[in-house]
């Protein structure tokens, strides 16, 4: 896993872009994958550990897609 920070995070549709050096362009996530219970929505700018792929197509514009999502400690 690596550190990234939430670039922006769409509640209502449950989607954002996470930043990290390993995902240059972003990383598209979904909260089906965020691994804390009862966390559907993640806040710009805060900090998570990002397990991702990059599965050769682009969602949503994104080459790279998250496959877990663990919130970190404040």
């Amino acid at each position: 896993m690596v550190t990234a920070t939430v670039r922006e995070w769409h509640d209502e549709e449950g989607w954002g872009v996470l930043d990290s050096p390993e995902t240059p362009g972003g990383c598209w996530g979904h909260y089906s994958v965020i691994q804390t219970k009862g966390f559907h929505a993640l806040s710009p700018g805060q900090r998570v550990d990002l397990k991702w792929e990059a599965p050769g197509y682009k969602q949503d514009g994104y080459t790279y897609r998250a496959v877990n999502i663990a919130p970190r400690p404040i």
